[in-house]
């Protein structure tokens, strides 16, 4: 499962509601690149694929392919508008090195 925290909610509802677009959710996943290895992916969509996972936490749809699931598991997804950049950030428990930057990571 994938958990969303209130800041990552709100931020989520705020750019959907800009996008003015009904029924999309959040698809997350797991690409190779980045200084550490894999980069996370997320963007808002509205179509499922067959090999997708859904989850719903906090009101919010989570959709993550079959591959990265295996990498996300027991993952937060959290917004943090601090000094270090404004954006969406993974809270990954499988991740044994991120980057200074979080935006890669490897296991």
């Amino acid at each position: 499962m994938i958990t969303v925290t209130d800041s990552a909610k709100k931020q989520a509802l705020r750019l959907m509601e800009e996008d003015e677009k009904d029924g999309l959710f959040i698809r997350v996943g797991v690409d190779g690149g980045g200084c550490s290895g894999l980069m996370y992916q997320l963007k808002f969509d509205n179509e499922l694929k067959d090999d997708d996972k859904t989850f719903e936490d906090n009101g919010i749809q989570i959709v993550v392919d079959k591959k990265s699931y295996l990498y996300l598991i027991g993952t937060t997804l959290d917004f943090s508008g601090g000094l270090n950049g404004k954006g969406f950030v993974f809270v990954n428990p499988n991740a044994d090195r991120t980057c200074g930057c979080g935006e890669s990571f490897s296991v």
